[in-house]
């Protein structure tokens, strides 16, 4: 959700800082900040709104060659100036950012007498600093105790005025990292921030504090035992996270997923074509007796046809659950489960909750992510990555198709280690599925002419499917709303008279997918009950199965991989809604890519 940058070095760092703020800005925020330090003296700007207003506020004149910088979305306290990090104590001597949510923040400002001038839980942790160090008269020891204090998640940098050449930092839960540099260091909640720097990064483990200077780190634990780790490299390309000629992240992704499913098939086969998955994940699906998908919003649809592909190919049973509520809320569990978490940056804090309490129960866990150094990737036992490169757009395109992918590698996989004669190659289907999905790209007009005349005005729309078709039209309607502010809901066809069918009126939008075989003529039955009603009716069908007046028919490709080119029309209508309403389709109010708080 929030970003962090930091710097310390030789060089100007207000540019530093705002480049890296600026590549941290689709994860979402609301507000933004940076401080600055030279000479002694610490330099704070901030502002609620865009990094554009930010760099406009900053005084340029001003040379400093330490700063910290912060990216907010709101949870405690609203979008505000004062709300928006860095956050000082009282002396100004501190100054700090934060990502997470610390638990605790109310027991803190009342144990120790602490008044705020901003509502948030972030300026207890300054302040306390500064309190604890009237005790030990250490920054060190008071930064440490602090952290030792809270409870809850947090990504923290800290300058201490009357220490210039030292940035304080720490982590639990909530993503960080340190770049290292010749003569600089950095630090950056998302490599992708700092990539112009260095692509040589330190991870830091939760309960760890370092001291970054210009020319060395020091990490240790919080009872001050230091720690020794390697350096790696980030292999992300600069030109990935770049919209080049394009006007959106979004419209980029999507027509990279074609790519993306040629990525995922030379990388799970070997030289001689045959399937190529890691023997200890192998091992793991065939041992469980029952799967656990945990996952969120569009990572969750995923999961849903994963659940098809897993149970059809491999004869597993499997449930998905919503991670949020698994949390909390467990159900009784089979003897010998195996836990597979979705989440395409891998940073997401309610899978994480659920994949910390079953790895206490001594169960195994499988991470499916696009950032294979990423907490969930560490933390579990096993990792399958997306390679679909970075996704910058909040509303997910590829991932969500990466990971349906997969998902099938997967299910295949499993089944030739069981002995399950198929009649699929998932190599060969996932071919036909990236050539559907150019041909379905290259018809953007098509489809920008739909959005023209099925959503000009509408406040609201429904999907309907069955079958696969319901998971897809689940991401349809997420799509849909989370970009264009429509109102929109996602139903299984069959649902619609038990209840749902009463929000039809004259001219209500419903849009239909017809791809599913056994289920064509009940959905064609559905569509023409809403259609007596009033409804606007739509219907995208597949080749084989479509009707005379069909608004589209896709390219025919197997019917268990379908959600992933019937999906691309439903992205592209999302698209083109959004713009057509003069929303900000990258970055949609409210919202952040990387989900890090609970």
């Amino acid at each position: 959700m929030c970003g962090i940058v930091g710097y310390i070095g030789q060089n100007q760092a207000t540019d530093i800082l705002l480049y890296g703020l600026e590549k941290l800005e689709y994860r979402g925020y609301d507000s933004a900040g940076i401080a600055l330090m030279n000479d002694e003296n610490i330099h704070l700007f901030k502002v609620k709104g865009r990094i554009e207003a930010l760099r406009e506020r900053i005084n340029h004149r001003i040379h400093a060659t330490t700063g910290i910088g912060h990216t907010r979305w709101a949870t405690h306290g609203a979008p505000s100036g004062v709300n928006a990090h860095p956050h000082q104590s009282p002396s100004g001597r501190y100054t700090l950012v934060h990502n997470g949510v610390i638990e605790n923040y109310q027991a803190l400002k009342r144990d120790y007498l602490i008044e705020t001038v901003s509502d948030t839980d972030t300026e207890i942790v300054v302040q306390l600093v500064e309190k604890l160090n009237d005790t030990y008269a250490d920054t060190v020891k008071a930064f440490r105790e602090a952290m030792r204090l809270l409870k809850g998640s947090y990504a923290i940098a800290m300058i201490d005025s009357e220490d210039p050449d030292t940035l304080y930092v720490a982590k639990n839960k909530s993503p960080l990292l340190i770049g290292l540099g010749d003569g600089f260091n950095v630090v950056a909640s998302d490599a992708m921030a700092t990539l112009q720097e260095t692509d040589q990064y330190v991870e830091i483990a939760d309960g760890e504090i370092v001291l970054v200077q210009r020319d060395r780190i020091d990490i240790q634990t919080l009872d001050g035992t230091p720690v020794q780790r390697a350096p790696y490299t980030a292999e992300i390309d600069l030109s990935d996270i770049e919209k080049g000629t394009y006007s959106h992240f979004m419209l980029k992704e999507i027509d990279e997923q074609p790519i993306v499913m040629r990525n995922i098939m030379n990388a799970y086969q070997n030289d001689h074509d045959e399937l190529s998955l890691d023997p200890a994940i192998r091992s793991a699906m065939t041992a469980c007796d029952r799967i656990y998908i945990i996952a969120c919003g569009t990572s969750y649809h995923a999961g849903l046809v994963g659940k098809s592909l897993l149970e059809k190919l491999a004869h597993i049973p499997v449930e998905v659950h919503v991670a949020s509520e698994f949390s909390y809320n467990m159900p009784l569990l089979s003897e010998k489960p195996l836990f597979i978490f979705i989440s395409q940056s891998g940073e997401t804090a309610d899978s994480r909750a659920v994949l910390v309490k079953v790895k206490e129960m001594g169960h195994h866990a499988l991470t499916i992510t696009n950032v294979p150094g990423s907490t969930l990737s560490r933390e579990a036992d096993h990792t399958l990555h997306l390679h679909a490169g970075p996704e910058i757009a909040v509303a997910s395109t590829k991932a969500y198709t990466a990971q349906i992918a997969v998902l099938a590698i997967l299910a295949v996989d499993t089944a030739n280690e069981k002995g399950i004669e198929l009649d699929f190659n998932p190599m060969q289907e996932l071919a036909i599925v990236a050539n559907a999905m150019e041909v379905l790209t290259d018809q953007k007009p098509t489809f920008e002419r739909l959005v023209n005349a099925y959503l000009p005005t509408s406040r609201n729309a429904f999907f309907i499917g069955r079958s696969a078709d319901y998971y897809v039209s689940l991401e349809a309607a997420l799509k849909l709303k989370e970009i264009s502010y429509i109102q929109a809901e996602g139903f299984a066809g069959g649902e619609l008279k038990h209840g749902t069918i009463a929000l039809i009126e004259d001219g209500t939008p419903v849009i239909a997918l017809a791809t599913q075989k056994d289920v064509n003529g009940a959905i064609r039955g559905n569509v023409q009950e809403v259609a007596a009603r009033g409804a606007n009716t739509m219907v995208i069908s597949m080749k084989g199965l479509d009707e005379a007046d069909d608004a589209f028919v896709l390219p025919e490709v197997h019917e268990l991989l379908t959600p992933l080119v019937s999906v691309v029309p439903m992205q592209l209508i999302a698209y083109y809604a959004a713009l057509y309403r003069g929303c900000d389709v990258d970055k949609p109010r409210n919202l952040a890519k990387s989900v890090t708080v609970e």
